[in-house]
């Protein structure tokens, strides 16, 4: 059971339905945690740059790459509903995310994911100077600026316990 009730589009003030309709507008679908987030259009705004950094890291990081990335850190912060979106987007586009043979690239990725939620104080010498021998430095901002957005996605689903989205459930994994 959900800690936070997902906004009432039918009661709502008048600026939680345009902040709906705006995302609605956007990205043409409203999840349960965006439902939860509404009831602060400004805490829905904040956390809906994650769009804007991924918007950035394009084409720098490819699609696959950031799902990678983003399944790493929902799957070391012990998100269901965060790992199971990253599992849709990876199946989606035709990949196993159970049996994914991943680039040099997309492993890094994949470490520098884990190694943010395992402490953040620590991440290994090495992640970084592989990390700057392929990325310039706006490119490192804005990614480990996404990946601070993720993780607090992450949590805020962990936290207020939001509902897990009917439509992710084929996508689940298996225990």
């Amino acid at each position: 059971m959900s800690q936070l009730p997902q906004i009432d589009y039918t009661v709502a003030s008048d600026a939680v339905r345009a902040e709906h309709d705006r995302e609605l507008a956007l990205r043409g679908r409203m999840t349960n945690m965006k439902r939860t987030l509404l009831h602060s259009p400004t805490a829905h705004r904040i956390y809906a740059e994650w769009f804007t950094l991924r918007a950035e890291l394009d084409p720098a990081i490819s699609d696959r790459e950031i799902w990678i990335f983003s399944h790493a850190i929902s799957k070391a912060a012990k998100s269901k509903i965060a790992v199971t979106f990253f599992r849709r987007a990876l199946i989606n586009a035709g990949f196993d995310p159970d049996a994914l043979e991943l680039s040099d690239g997309e492993a890094l990725l994949d470490r520098f994911g884990k190694a943010i939620v395992a402490d953040s104080n620590a991440i290994p010498p090495e992640i970084w100077v592989a990390l700057k021998q392929r990325h310039d430095t706006k490119t490192l901002v804005d990614l480990v600026a996404f990946a601070g957005i993720m993780l607090a996605t992450a949590i805020f689903n962990n936290v207020a316990e939001v509902e897990f989205d009917p439509e992710l459930e084929p996508f689940a994994e298996k225990d």
